[in-house]
């Protein structure tokens, strides 16, 4: 019986600390895991990890909730680089046009990177900080599903379900509207000069920067220059924000600052128009929305039927 105690013990403390060890060897070789396949496979083995009493538990939820989801994503991806071209050509002007109504003339990614970069060579703190903010949303939506699927169950399957939707919404959005962001723009002579600057801070950045070299263009198979209508960065953002406010009472501070500095990021960066980001984050409420309503639909009908 105390053997078996042990045992179990054993189990419970030596698996998260083998995992932690692999993730550990797997950084120090290959970097942060944070290409959307193996960010999922790492976080799945990681609440296996955790999982070691419920390993049914673990499997059945793995099959219910996490493998939709990645199936949704991959095919999202898949789409995503065959957008553009279906119905119609890339548009430069119209978010181009908008901005710069909206500032008086100007399109604010201009003015922030003539007052603000001073090149490759001299990339200062605040050129780190926005490319911080940008790369942290290829870790931030999966992060927190995982800590949702852990703590919260049904907060996750609202959570999944709108990164879904969000995607669904966005997929159509690019083959209907395929929107050139401002550093294309630039280089095809529609805008005044502006520089794509995620890849030259980047390469500032010891240790981090070869993890996330290429996310941005993620080759030919998923990569999608004129997907920038509406701004899916902006959009898990907010959804971020949104899903973990009710949460973290103590660092709300935080997840208000998230949206607003990451619209900054991108637009500073030359990757969205402001235009992009406000319509991704009105995706974002809208698909919160729709979410909610059919996940209450569906819990009334359960209790109906309990009740019957």
């Amino acid at each position: 019986m105390v053997g078996r105690i042990l045992s179990s013990r054993a189990v419970r403390f030596g698996a998260p600390a083998v995992y932690v060890a692999a993730l550990g060897v797997y950084m120090w070789i290959e970097g942060i895991p944070v290409g959307r396949e193996r960010l999922l496979v790492w976080i799945v083995l990681g609440l296996l990890a955790l999982s070691t009493a419920h390993v049914g538990g673990w499997f059945r939820s793995v099959v219910v909730d996490w493998l939709p989801l990645a199936l949704v994503l991959a095919v999202y991806d898949l789409l995503r680089g065959r957008a553009d071209g279906l119905l119609f050509s890339a548009w430069y002007r119209p978010q181009l046009e908008a901005d710069a109504f909206l500032f008086g003339g100007t399109v604010p990614t201009v003015t922030l990177q003539e007052h603000l970069w001073n090149g490759a060579s001299d990339v200062r703190l605040y050129d780190y900080a926005a490319w911080a903010v940008y790369v942290s949303y290829f870790l931030a939506t999966y992060l927190l599903a995982a800590a949702l699927w852990f703590f919260a169950r049904e907060r996750f399957r609202r959570y999944a379900g709108s990164i879904a939707l969000l995607a669904g919404m966005a997929f159509a959005t690019f083959a209907l509207f395929p929107a050139a962001p401002p550093w294309l723009a630039s280089r095809e002579g529609e805008l005044e000069h502006t520089r794509r600057l995620i890849g030259p801070i980047g390469e500032g950045v010891p240790f981090l920067s070869f993890s996330f070299e290429g996310l941005y263009e993620r080759g030919t198979a998923y990569a999608n220059p004129v997907a920038a209508v509406p701004s899916l960065h902006a959009a898990y953002t907010l959804l971020f924000s949104l899903f973990l406010w009710p949460l973290a009472r103590r660092a709300r501070w935080l997840l208000a600052a998230y949206p607003p500095a990451m619209a900054f990021a991108l637009v500073y960066t030359a990757e969205h128009y402001l235009v992009d980001i406000l319509l991704g984050w009105a995706y974002t409420l809208l698909a919160v929305w729709a979410v909610a309503r059919i996940a209450d639909r569906l819990a009334r009908r359960r209790l109906a039927g309990a009740a019957g």
